[in-house]
């Protein structure tokens, strides 16, 4: 099987095509040919991947094609396309993404002290099947306009508070970002525990579409606080520095603010694992403030600072939750049914 490709920033000129697939899937560029080196990517990531891309090929002088889709359209074309999957590497959002396809066998696993060194423990796959790149920090935010510092809640419980009632707007059921919390809750107090503040906030909070539109709506009067994830408010004051709505870093004084990541593994059947293998190393490293920073998220990688933007307005020297992101793939299914059965939609 055979479609094309968009190519990195660094040979898309040369290339010199633009053309598109089915099911939203987008892709530039011939396929590699002759001696040229090339790592092929599908990624269910859509944030600034050419300019980290681009600077891995000027690096290295490999290639980089990739195809962009859904995660779950993804997952199915290399499991349809088995041996003879054009995949080297799958890349995508979110810790269940990452899980199941690990489960479903996607994944090699890998023997990097790159990576060991490079991604917290808690970043990856406790099997080494994948590994975070970049975190993604979903914590509480608040209008500037109508609360003072010290009237914001500061645990995601609070939101389930009566107190709070038509005050909150939270993002809707299906979103995994919405999912992996609630997972988290499950793992970190129990199943009853989670199930009384997801109770709560379906109570309390105006179900929206996005995270865009929670932060919207708080600018807009409609609600006063809600949970989103950092970078969405980043965006937001890189637009327009005065947009009114800041962030507190949730649960400072329990289990840390929840995190989420985007990741990626070298797939079972890659044509060229090693290259694949030296790409995701790469971006773990050399490449973790380009591919983390270019979309506001938090470098894994300890040793490489933040964006400035994500610096000076939130600071970054918080209590992050430590659980296993693979933890909280495996408890998805468990947060999606409860949800379900307190009526949180």
């Amino acid at each position: 099987m055979s479609f094309p490709y968009r190519r990195s920033a660094a040979t898309a000129a040369s290339a010199g095509l633009l053309l598109s697939l089915g099911l939203a899937l987008a892709a530039c560029g011939a396929g590699g040919g002759g001696s040229e080196q090339v790592v092929r990517v599908y990624t269910g990531r859509h944030y600034d991947l050419e300019e980290a891309f681009a600077r891995f090929s000027d690096e290295t002088g490999i290639s980089v094609e990739f195809l962009n889709g859904s995660d779950s359209e993804l997952r199915e074309r290399i499991a349809a396309e088995g041996e003879d999957t054009q995949a080297d590497v799958f890349m995508t959002v979110d810790a269940a993404n990452l899980a199941e396809a690990a489960d479903e066998g996607i994944f090699a696993p890998l023997d990097s002290q790159v990576l060991d060194e490079a991604v917290p423990a808690s970043l990856r796959d406790p099997e080494n099947r994948w590994f975070g790149l970049s975190i993604r920090a979903r914590t509480i935010v608040y209008s500037t306009e109508r609360l003072q510092q010290d009237e914001v809640p500061t645990h995601y419980a609070d939101l389930a508070d009566p107190a709070w009632q038509g005050r909150v707007c939270l993002r809707d059921s299906s979103n995994t970002y919405t999912q992996s919390l609630v997972a988290s809750l499950v793992a970190n107090r129990g199943e009853e525990e989670a199930r009384r503040i997801v109770a709560g906030w379906a109570d309390n909070a105006e179900i929206l579409a996005n995270d865009v539109l929670v932060l919207e709506s708080i600018a807009d009067g409609r609600c006063d606080v809600g949970i989103t994830n950092h970078y969405y408010l980043a965006r937001k004051l890189e637009e327009d520095p005065d947009f009114p709505v800041g962030l507190v870093w949730a649960e400072q004084d329990g289990d840390g603010t929840h995190v989420n990541i985007s990741g990626a593994g070298v797939t079972t059947y890659a044509d060229d694992p090693e290259l694949a293998q030296r790409l995701i190393e790469w971006l773990a490293t050399d490449g973790q403030a380009t591919f983390a920073g270019g979309n506001h998220e938090l470098p894994v990688n300890p040793g490489v600072a933040a964006d400035d933007l994500v610096t000076e307005r939130f600071g970054t020297d918080f209590v992050r939750d430590d659980l296993n992101a693979a933890e909280i793939g495996r408890r998805n299914a468990d947060a999606v049914r409860l949800m379900d059965d307190v009526g949180y939609r």
